[in-house]
This record gives C-alpha cells, structure tokens and sequence, in this order.
C-alpha cells in the first residue's frame, strides 16, 4: 500500500478519481478509465486489503492472547492508525491536494501522511514481535537510554518529513539536470518547496551519523542482549546502503523506481529502529538505574 501510494504521486495520478472519496469519479467501479485513473483505483484497492487484514489482526489478537497482553494495546492501535491514514488520503483527495495542485496546506499533509505511516509501521512491528514471543518492554530506564532512543526516533521523523517535501519539490518542479536543480534550490526567486529541499540530504546526513552511533552504542550497552545487538546491526547496514541509494536517485534525477526503493529502505530502517529500541527496553534492568 504504501510503495503503491508513493507510485501514485510520483506518476502524478492522484486526481485519477478526481475530488470524490469513496467513489471515484462519481462511481463505484470507474468505466472507460484512464491510466491514471486506474492506477489511483488500485491503490484504494490495495489500501481496503490493508485495512481488512488489520482488521483480521485485531480480531484474532483478541481472541488468541488473555486480557492485560500488551499485544492486545498494539493490534489496536495499529487498527486506529490504518483508520487515520486512509483518512488523511482521504483528506488529501477531497481538498484536492493531489498530482500537479500545489496549495500552502500540501506540504503540511504529506508531513502528516509520513508521520501516521510511520507509526501504523512501529505498532505493526511491535504486533508482530508479541505476536513471535517478544518480552513487554517499559520507558521506566535510565533517562540516557530514554532519550537515545527519542532522538533516533526524531532523527528518522525529521528526515522523513524533509524527505515527503523534497519529493514534492521534485515533483511539481522538476530539473532536466543535477546542476539546474541546484541552482533552483539556491536561487532566491524559487519556491520556498525547492530552497527547503535542501534540508533533505543534510538532515540525512545527520541523521545518519546520529541512527549509527545511537545503534552501536546501544548494542554494546546491551550486555549480551543478542536480539538488540543484530538489530543495531541490521540498522546500521540498512542506514548506509541507505545513503549510498540516495545518492544515486540524487544523481539519477530521482525516477520512479528509485524513489520506491528509497522510501522502502526508509520504512526498514525506521522497522529495524523501532525493533532494537523494543528489545532493548525489553532486557533486563539494574532497579538502581529506574
């Protein structure tokens, strides 16, 4: 759902239903459609899938695991949040925020989108490892550990929504070479879109360094907790591989394919942060240290 949705914008096919929600065009089932027309179907279609298998989750969640089981709390939260975000597309689409429409309020919405997918992500990856086993986990640990983990989590958020700007940037300005793209982001007489899109590869950069030394150092204070030292690991590779994909879309001039590799990357590192930070408020912990 979500990669489809990312093809969905970067084909410019977001109004391919035009400002009507839950129908599209007025009709239930599009006839005669156009191209983009059947690609914006599609993707309602792949997100009603993803809404009835959350649903699916919460239900035999419920009825497999006691009252009181912490997956119980992120099943449904993972049911609310598939609720918001077919909400704000929704939003998105009734506004009229879609394809080639540039308003004051689209970036505020693609920031908005990025931030609810980002969380539906963290409960269903939290589902899924007390769905495995996973031991519960508490905030109650030193406030170093607490607020390393704040800060990857900012980190990643932070770049994401600098990330959901910069491609919209892309989109509705788009550059025939590397060199004219940043004399656009540069020049004073641009969009205020392109002079922030900037903020992307360097929040990356930082971010990067900062998910890096947060995940090994994480995985060395985890005192044999081998869970949390192969997810700082995974991190860690996946944040440099990372890197070097966004530099190639950099210097590809950002095409389809690449922007869905780059978003998929992004949601696995944000999976692999979330999961390291679980199991490591998961271990063990020195009563002098609450």
């Amino acid at each position: 759902m979500i990669l489809w949705g990312v093809f969905l914008r970067a084909s410019k096919s977001g109004d391919g239903c035009g400002q009507h929600w839950l129908t599209c065009g007025g009709e239930i089932i599009p006839t005669a459609p156009q191209l983009k027309t059947v690609i914006e179907y599609s993707h309602r279609i792949t997100s009603f899938l993803a809404f009835v298998t959350v649903v699916g989750l919460l239900i035999w969640t419920f009825r497999r695991f006691a009252k009181g089981e912490p997956i119980r709390k992120t099943a449904l939260l993972s049911f609310i949040f598939v609720v918001t975000e077919a909400l704000v597309g929704a939003g998105l689409v009734l506004t009229g925020n879609t394809a080639e429409t540039l308003t004051a309020a689209r970036p505020f919405w693609m920031a908005g989108h990025l931030i609810n997918t980002f969380i539906l992500l963290a409960f269903l990856a939290l589902t899924a490892r007390y769905a495995g086993g996973g031991e519960r986990f508490s905030f109650r640990v030193a406030p170093k550990y607490l607020w390393s983990v704040i800060a990857g989590a900012s980190a990643v958020f932070v770049v994401g929504i600098t990330g959901s700007v910069a491609a919209l940037a892309s989109m509705l300005f788009p550059s025939g070479s590397l060199a004219e793209g940043l004399q656009a982001d540069l020049s004073p007489a641009s969009n205020t879109l392109l002079r922030l899109r900037l903020l992307h590869p360097i929040s990356a950069i930082a971010a990067s360094v900062a998910l890096i030394f947060i995940a090994g150092w994480l995985g060395r204070e985890a005192d044999g907790g081998t869970k949390v030292k192969w997810w700082a690991n995974t991190l860690s590779l996946l944040v440099l591989a990372q890197l070097l994909f966004g530099a190639a879309t950099l210097l590809m001039l950002a095409p389809i394919v690449m922007q869905l590799g780059h978003l998929m990357l992004a949601d696995l590192i944000w999976i692999s942060f979330v999961m390291m930070s679980a199991n490591f408020l998961a271990r063990p912990r020195d009563p002098s240290t609450i």
